[in-house]
């Protein structure tokens, strides 16, 4: 359950830092959930060249940039964010990788 209040009805500087750091803990649980896809791919993947996959994070970036215009945000700085993002979880995901196989 959401206690603050949605950007539109925020009136003060308290009401969106408030929002705003509530979305953050949203985002920190869904980075959650995503990393651990992200083991779960390091376990699955037999072969450590397969866990940078160019192909696959072209496509990731090319469909959260069509989410973004789809909902009126930036692309570009969207991409970015998420480029960034899925350079992280590969990151990661090499991380795991080394150590299920230590």
């Amino acid at each position: 359950m959401t206690s603050a209040k949605p950007p539109e009805q925020c009136e003060t500087m308290l009401d969106v830092r408030a929002g705003v750091d509530e979305t953050d803990r949203e985002l920190v649980a869904l980075l959650v959930r995503r990393f651990g896809y992200m083991d779960a791919a390091a376990r699955i993947k037999a072969d450590r060249g397969a866990v940078r996959d160019e192909a696959r994070k072209a496509e990731v970036l090319d469909n959260v940039a069509r989410a973004a215009e789809e909902v009126g945000l930036d692309a570009d700085r969207i991409r970015a964010v998420w480029n960034e993002l899925v350079e992280q979880s590969i990151a990661h995901e090499f991380e795991r990788w080394d150590e299920a196989r230590a």
